[in-house]
């Protein structure tokens, strides 16, 4: 496989590298908060922007999940070639957000209920994908998987079908985007997942156990804990480190800061 790599605008935490199937004893050192330098510049970049939000630069294209914020605020590019949004919560869909962008030519990958959210011009754009369905671009694909709460106490956040998690193939490299979801089994299904990005915040998605849970059952080799500020603050990102390499070594971690902004 192709030796894609990841940059960040924010610190990484604890990245590892560990032969697969050794099962180490966990200790302080390993979740350490470590300073590291971003790497050089590559066909595939991904940049943790904040909470839900992020962009992938992949050759030619520029695509933003979920945008969210002052982009010009943070000197980042207004014309991206996609915007692939999950859902309609504000900390998925801004307007705001999407009127501040030069959309000239930009595609909009979007479920119907966001696409009923938008102005007749961006609707135009807007490229309306159900679960299950797949869009293929020039450079890339994307796959709509579902997204959608289990516990009784949480089904009036996300019912069933109405939000997309995503898949994006660039390359060889397959990277899952939850969106707001609980640890379902379409989710625990996933298969040759290279970079996964797991939500994990309550009461709207999944505690940090079942987030770690369901990592385990798909195995990515990367996985990202992202969307983990809730109503109590931010969930415990080192625990579900933790639990992950207790169980399979052969994952690695990667643990950004999301919220450096609002410190």
């Amino acid at each position: 496989m192709k030796p894609y790599k990841v940059i960040a605008l924010a610190a990484l935490i604890g990245l590892t590298s560990c032969k697969k199937d050794v099962k180490p004893e966990i200790t302080t050192e390993d979740t350490k908060t470590t300073e590291i330098e971003a790497p050089r510049k590559t066909p595939l970049e991904i940049v943790p922007i904040e909470h839900a939000t992020l962009s992938i630069e992949f050759g030619e294209d520029i695509i933003y999940i979920d945008p969210v914020g002052d982009f010009k605020a943070k000197n980042l590019n207004m014309s991206p070639s996609y915007i692939l949004i999950t859902d309609i919560h504000p900390d998925h869909l801004s307007l705001k957000t999407l009127e501040s962008f030069n959309l000239k030519g930009t595609k909009i990958i979007a479920p119907e209920a966001v696409k009923e959210q938008l102005s007749k011009q961006l609707a135009s754009q807007t490229i309306v994908l159900k679960n299950g369905e797949i869009q293929e671009t020039k450079n890339f694909s994307v796959e709509a998987v579902p997204m959608y709460n289990l516990r009784e106490e949480a089904l009036q956040y996300h019912p069933k079908g109405r939000g997309n998690g995503y898949i994006l193939t660039l390359g060889d490299q397959r990277i899952y985007i939850s969106g707001d979801t609980e640890d379902i089994p379409e989710m625990r299904a996933l298969k040759n997942i290279d970079k996964a990005f797991i939500c994990m915040n309550l009461p709207y998605t999944m505690t940090v156990k079942s987030a770690a849970d369901a990592v385990l059952e798909f195995a990515p080799t990367e996985v990202y804990p992202y969307h983990y500020r809730g109503t109590e603050g931010l969930s415990d990102v080192n625990l579900f480190k933790t639990i992950v390499l207790e169980n399979n070594r052969g994952i690695e971690v990667i643990q950004w800061d999301w919220y450096k902004s609002n410190e």
